[in-house]
């Protein structure tokens, strides 16, 4: 499995966090920014994650700034993704099993970083349930195509 990952300044100590524990897990990662605490804007940021996500060069991504909000907007800009803003696990499975998401956003002010670690590896460990849920996907994607 590999990953792509990615804070805006407000992000940057939690996904400094998030890695080592994709360290101790010996998850393959990329990371795509920001290194330091610097201000940022995070559409950036969640473009390029976005990007390498659905160009396939990743399987997941991994996005956080200080809500979780505005980086999961930006991200789900992108065709193809489905990025989704989770501070439970509960959510985080559910994300995966019944929305087939591909990318995980956090808020830094939000969460610690324990439990931004356990929501990790439950995104990480679910596996998309399909059926009745990949009709609901297939119409996101018919929603996606729209030239409203």
């Amino acid at each position: 499995m590999k990953l792509a990952i990615g804070a805006d300044h407000a992000g940057f100590r939690l996904k400094e966090a998030v890695k080592k524990h994709l360290d101790k897990r010996g998850i393959e990662y990329k990371d795509f920014g920001t290194y330091s605490e610097e201000s940022c804007d995070y559409p950036d940021i969640a473009r390029d994650v976005a990007v390498a996500v659905k160009n396939g060069e990743f399987d997941f991504g991994i996005l956080i700034c200080g809500t979780g909000i505005g980086i999961s907007i930006a991200a789900n800009k992108i065709k193809g993704i489905r990025a989704a803003l989770c501070h439970d696990t509960f959510s985080a499975k559910a994300a995966r099993a019944h929305n087939n998401a591909n990318i995980l956003a956090m808020g830094a002010r939000v969460i610690g970083e324990g439990l931004a670690c356990e929501i990790v590896d439950s995104f990480l460990s679910a596996q998309f349930e399909g059926g009745r849920h990949q009709r609901r996907v297939d119409k996101i994607h018919e929603i996606e195509n729209r030239q409203d």
